[in-house]
């Protein structure tokens, strides 16, 4: 049995009728139905009733065309995989990208994409780490843009950049006239985080707070817009990297102290399954990502 044979019976399913259905097939009449009976020979089944007023699917035959329709569908998958070796910069691109990073860095380079990849669309994915190395890892999704540490098994790590941490306090908060604060400066009882579960948090917690002072409980955001709204009230001061405070997220009512020296920072990297084809998308991805005008460093 051929798919193109499978091709012939959904013709003949969807459009009740074997000489309409050899046009679309682009075949003669008497070929589509040999290969119609030829089938159904092989399979020991009667997939069609034929009759002057029209053609019946059988009850098996139902089924089987069910059926046919599926490996149609699979063999389509399985040229567009091998059409995205062949045009990397073609088809939708599936990114995850974690929720700390994500707002601060898809829109310029889905501008950036859309000028030199114009037919690699993307399907973002906003998560946790642990969730997007689970859908990467189980090819859910093509490449994962998070910060490192990162390590798996079968997975390809790039670094992209480093970027500083930088504490972000209300206006007129003591803090808020210095023109940088230590690390040992911070007060944990002082400090909004966010939940258990995001890199950052984990990051600024082994930078910024001795392992006996951690932050109480119930002083945490689930975003980094949150935390700085939750700043600008007045509730007390959080660190966010650097990205998230550039001039179009400015508050007047928040203000943001850089680290002394050495400043904490954290490393973004892109990564992607050893085996992925579209290596030349993951390269125009980090390429874009280099040109954008972002308050980051290159990695040394």
């Amino acid at each position: 049995m051929t798919l193109n044979e499978l091709k012939y019976l959904v013709a003949v399913a969807d459009l009740r009728h074997f000489h309409r259905a050899a046009a679309r097939c682009h075949i003669s009449q008497p070929s589509l139905s040999a290969a119609v009976k030829q089938v159904e020979v092989e399979l020991g089944v009667r997939i069609f009733e034929r009759s002057k007023a029209g053609v019946i699917v059988t009850e098996v035959g139902v089924e089987i065309i069910a059926q046919a329709r599926r490996a149609l569908e699979a063999a389509e998958r399985v040229r567009s995989c091998a059409a995205a070796g062949k045009h990397p910069l073609e088809g939708v691109l599936r990114l995850g990208v974690i929720h700390t990073i994500a707002p601060y860095l898809l829109p310029g380079l889905v501008g950036a994409l859309r000028r030199v990849a114009p037919a690699m669309p993307l399907d973002v994915e906003e998560s946790t780490t642990a969730s997007l190395d689970r859908m990467l890892r189980g090819g859910e999704l093509d490449a994962v843009i998070l910060a490192l540490p990162y390590a798996a098994p079968g997975v390809e790590v790039r670094p992209l950049y480093d970027e500083d941490l930088i504490v972000a306090v209300p206006t007129g908060h003591p803090l808020s006239k210095r023109r940088s604060v230590g690390v040992e400066e911070l007060d944990a009882a002082d400090l909004l985080m966010l939940p258990a579960g995001h890199c950052l948090r984990d990051q600024v917690l082994g930078a910024c707070i001795e392992s006996s002072r951690q932050p109480p409980a119930g002083r945490q955001g689930n975003s980094l817009e949150t935390l700085r709204s939750m700043v600008a009230s007045g509730l007390g001061v959080t660190v966010l990297p650097a990205t998230a405070l550039v001039e179009r997220y400015a508050s007047p009512l928040v203000k943001a102290v850089p680290f002394a020296a050495p400043r904490p920072q954290r490393r973004v990297a892109i990564a992607w399954r050893a085996g992925f084809q579209r290596t030349a998308a993951i390269e125009r991805i980090a390429a874009s990502i280099g040109r954008l005008q972002l308050p980051v460093s290159a990695c040394g």
